[in-house]
């Protein structure tokens, strides 16, 4: 079992309120329970000694040993999701036999917010005979909290203070306490298979229901009919399907069911560049990613979280308030609170020593105004201009956007959350021109009642702004921010939210360059640190939202076959699963946090637009 595994070598299961990570060795490395937001149970992926893990590996034969890509210590592992579900199969493949161990999370009432949650972990022989090792050493409240052990022949229950964990053994893995933890090994053969059960839930709850085979294998087929029968409603029928789908499911899994609340990542502290600071908690819902996040699911066909955020929205704009002083606040844990300390969990070592580790974001108090425009454009998109929209509902939309007509030209911290100062943002002009411009459509198509000509006259007065401030002659570009001649891939948004059409000559020109400074091998930079101090150190890769986004960009703009490399080029970067993180390294590793929302959302905008493009093209 290697300590602090590439990030990229996992899968993801979770049951829509939680989730957890697995590496492609069977270590369960980073769960969090009862939520998303909560503390960690299993962070070995942030410190291999003091985070807890949770391991089901495989032993190699007697007198084997070895190893190379792909194997430890003579066992060669291999992983792979069941089609179209979230469950993981983690195999292994030694002299003697085949084993695989099943991992997925029960989906038992997902809107429901529940503090109880199981994780399920088939243990399987497929050919041969195959020694399994198991060891579970969680390590409550971020490693910080201590536990006992009390241990009863096939239950283990791990006491930590107001938290339970209860390990129960379905058939031959005896469990033996190790300290305060629990180890055991398991010989199975050919068509012989065992489970261990992980209910974590309030230390005052009633103990789980003991299980047998009968039940595991109906919860195996219940969460498969789950995710087959959510997966049946998408819409796509592309030439990506098979990532597509893998996409959508990822996104699916970082959305709080309880409230249609989506994460930025199923993780914290996943650093931007190996050792340096750059590592964030992203465990909360931004109000820009799970906008953009809405959009991708709304044109697969999902309405139902379309809707279901929407309303979450709507209720934040409802209280009102923010703790900054503003309408809104940029994040919020998926339950809606606002507030999001950021503390430093000095006794965590980082993933490969990448320290700090932070808990919670600093950056929920920044100004952002760009939020305004995803906020209105998500409301626009998830509701046609037939339906009935509460009247109340719209009061606080168009209190919003009059709020917004004296806010935007202010400088702020812009879409990357810099902290070396504000400044004007042209991406965060050209949010606020989208927030006005939309709420204008809506006004009419609904015969809503909105001061419609204040608000006309101030996204015109953005619009100019932009043309003139946010465009750089000298770069015949338009640029991060007014003053400077710096390039900015947040930029790369312009042509899909309709503020430019993606053939006019101001836009090619800019993409033009772009393309010769922020793209390297069609990955893409956000923008160049050096240029524009973001008042942190070290550096980082390429941002695969940005890739995406510049895939986009190229095939609305007709050049399809260069879109259509730098794609097919991007897919190469996904992990063994499918899965995406924040960054791409210098040496293709997957960097930050993960999965992240902000990649897969892009990679679905970008396949819709190729597929359409491409059929057009085939058509003409």
């Amino acid at each position: 079992m290697r300590p602090y595994p590439p990030i990229a070598e996992h899968g993801l299961i979770g049951d829509l309120q939680t989730c957890a990570l697995v590496s492609s060795e069977g270590v369960m490395d980073w769960f969090c329970s009862p939520r998303f937001d909560s503390p960690s149970v299993f962070a070995g992926l942030l410190d291999d000694e003091r985070g807890g893990y949770f391991a089901i590996t495989a032993e190699a034969p007697e007198g084997v040993s070895g190893g190379g890509p792909g194997t430890e210590a003579g066992v060669v592992t291999r992983q792979l999701y069941l089609a179209d579900t979230a469950v993981l199969i983690t195999r292994f493949l030694t002299r003697e036999g085949v084993g695989e161990v099943v991992d997925f999370m029960p989906v038992h009432d997902p809107h429901t917010a529940t503090d109880r949650h199981q994780v399920v972990r088939v243990l399987r022989a497929v050919r041969g005979s195959v020694r399994f090792a198991l060891e579970c050493r969680p390590r409550f409240d971020y490693g910080r909290a201590p536990h006992e052990l009390t241990l009863g022949g096939a239950i283990a229950r791990f006491d930590g203070p107001g938290i339970t964990a209860h390990l129960q053994a379905v058939g031959p893995v005896p469990l033996e306490a190790d300290g305060n933890d629990v180890r055991a090994t398991a010989t199975l053969t050919a068509g012989e298979r065992a489970a261990v059960v992980l209910t974590v839930c309030d230390g005052a709850g009633e103990p789980p229901r003991l299980l047998n085979a009968d039940d595991l294998a109906e919860a195996f087929s219940a969460v498969r009919r789950f995710w087959h029968g959510w997966i049946g409603h998408c819409t796509y029928r592309g030439r990506w399907q098979q990532i597509v789908n893998r996409s959508a499911i990822t996104l699916k899994l970082m959305t709080y069911a309880p409230t249609g609340a989506p994460i930025a990542a199923a993780t914290m502290g996943l650093p931007e560049q190996e050792g340096g600071e750059r590592n964030w908690d992203y465990r909360y819902t931004w109000i820009r990613d799970a906008s953009l996040a809405v959009r991708a699911m709304r044109d697969l066909g999902f309405t139902e979280e379309a809707y279901a955020f929407r309303k979450w929205l709507q209720q934040r704009m409802h209280d009102g308030g923010a703790p900054n002083g503003e309408p809104l606040q940029i994040m919020y844990r998926v339950d809606g609170d606002p507030y999001l300390a950021e503390e430093v969990l000095g006794h965590l070592a980082g993933w490969r020593g990448s320290a700090p580790v932070r808990a919670g974001n600093g950056a929920a108090g920044q100004l952002q105004l760009d939020i305004y425009g995803e906020a209105v454009f998500a409301l626009a998109q998830t509701g046609g201009s037939g339906e009935v929209v509460g009247y109340d509902g719209w009061q606080h939309s168009a209190a919003v956007l009059d709020w917004l007509c004296d806010n935007w030209d202010r400088p702020d911290e812009g879409i990357w959350e810099t902290r070396g100062g504000q400044k004007d943002f042209t991406y965060s002009r050209l949010m606020c021109w989208v927030a006005l411009d939309h709420g204008i459509r809506r006004a009419a198509a609904l015969a809503r009642p909105a001061d419609v000509p204040r608000w006309t006259a101030a996204r015109d007065a953005i619009l100019q702004q932009i043309m003139t401030r946010g465009w750089s002659e000298e770069r015949r570009a338009f640029v991060q921010h007014f003053g400077s001649n710096v390039l900015d891939a947040s930029l790369l948004l312009m042509p899909l939210v309709d503020f430019i059409t993606p053939k006019d000559p101001r836009w090619l020109s800019t993409l033009e360059a772009m393309d010769s400074e922020l793209v390297s091998d069609s990955l893409v930079y956000r923008y160049d640190p050096a240029a524009s101090p973001d008042g942190l150190q070290g550096s980082e890769g390429t941002f695969s939202l940005c890739t995406f986004l510049y895939v986009y960009a190229l095939a609305r703009a007709g050049q399809l076959e260069q879109a259509r490399y730098a794609f097919d080029k991007m897919l190469t970067y996904a992990n063994h699963v499918g899965l995406f993180a924040e960054e791409i390294g210098p040496t293709g590793e997957q960097l930050g946090n993960f999965p992240q929302a902000f990649t897969h959302l892009a990679l679905i905008a970008a396949a819709l637009a190729l597929d359409t493009e491409l059929d057009l093209d085939a058509n003409r």
